[in-house]
């Protein structure tokens, strides 16, 4: 994906990258290998991996000047470099080991090895998806919703965490999902009051939240949603908070739009959460982007001070947390437009009593 902005960037800052992390290799080929390296300029872009994915990949990867097999940093990519017009190497600050980046070094002693720019030059192409990976996105969010649909009618009294969320993950890989987007969060009761909890052998109780955040993985591409349903009866106290936490996600989708500031929009769910007397219980960013990972630049957080740009695709996920009673969450993706945002989940937002 977007190799020729990549190189575009690496020709304006006259400089080269290498680049080891599977997520940034997968993204520029489409290939996945756990033992890859790129070596890119402003003009030139070559693929190292070893024997285990060299012939799938000559016959995948397109784009690339050429593809070679990987023995070691030295033999196999020091060669390239110094055939290389470069003096200057990028490399990933974020991703890159501090035991890889020492053989780096010992291997090109005459280079200068920079963390500067590379995180950000390939955050920032990546922010933005192209046509094809929206496509991916919206396939896995479809997949993750008819999954949810086939597993409602299990979600009731005496049922288990831990089989309900290992039912829906077979569901979305049976429907097409390569695998699931991240461990299934699929909590009930007092338990949900943990934003990150894990399923247990707990079963489910009249008069429970069931909060399950999940996702499936299509074509290398992440999908995040985060649905809260109760069992059996609702208290009010407990419906006070559900509508909070709708009415804060839906001020946050309202917000979005291109060139506001990511914490801009944080804020406007955060108020609503804050005036309703729960501003305690909201810990975690409001969201976050996602594509080939699960959690990408730009995040919709108190910190981030980076602008929306159209083909961004963010969530928008507040929450109430209460220790000891319960917890709420509800989470969409948006793609962010040249009017605003296309809300890519189509699933109900109200509050389902099951």
């Amino acid at each position: 994906m977007s190799m020729q902005a990549f190189k575009d960037a690496l020709r304006a800052e006259s400089a080269a990258a290498l680049i080891f992390s599977e997520e940034n290799g997968f993204y520029f080929t489409g290939f996945h290998s756990t033992n890859a390296i790129i070596f890119a300029t402003g003009s030139t872009a070559v693929y190292f991996t070893d024997s285990r994915y060299l012939e799938a990949a000559k016959q995948q990867i397109k784009g690339f000047d050429d593809i070679c097999d990987l023995q070691s940093f030295a033999q196999s990519v020091k060669p390239v470099i110094d055939k290389s017009d470069v003096k200057t190497i990028l490399v990933e600050g974020e991703r890159l080991s501090v035991s890889r980046f020492e053989t780096v070094k010992q291997a090109l002693p005459d280079y200068d090895l920079s963390f500067d720019k590379l995180d950000e030059i390939i955050n920032n192409i990546r922010a933005v998806k192209t046509k094809d990976e929206i496509e991916n996105i919206v396939r896995a969010q479809r997949i993750a919703e008819e999954a949810l649909d086939l597993l409602r009618p299990e979600i009731k009294v005496g049922a288990v965490e831990k089989d309900l969320a290992l039912t829906l993950d077979f569901t979305m890989r049976k429907l097409g999902a390569e695998d699931v987007s991240f461990e299934t969060i699929l909590i009930s009761g007092k338990e949900t009051s943990k934003p990150h909890g894990v399923p247990s052998d707990k079963k489910i109780e009249r008069g429970d939240f069931v909060t399950i955040d999940f996702g499936a993985l299509y074509h290398g591409y992440h999908s995040d949603m985060t649905r809260t349903f109760a069992v059996g009866e609702v208290s009010d106290k407990m419906k006070e908070i559900y509508d909070t936490v709708l009415t804060a996600q839906l001020a946050g989708l309202a917000a979005l739009q291109p060139g506001k500031v990511c914490k801009e929009i944080d804020a406007v769910s955060r108020k609503v959460i804050a005036d309703a007397g729960y501003g305690d219980c909201f810990g975690h960013g409001l969201g976050h982007s996602v594509g080939v990972e699960i959690h990408e630049f730009p995040y919709l957080n108190l910190r981030c001070n980076a602008k929306l740009e159209v083909g961004n695709v963010v969530t928008v996920e507040p929450g109430i947390y209460i220790p000891e009673f319960c917890g709420v969450r509800i989470e969409d993706m948006a793609l962010i437009t040249a009017t605003g945002h296309d809300n890519l989940a189509v699933y109900p937002k109200e509050l389902i009593v099951l």
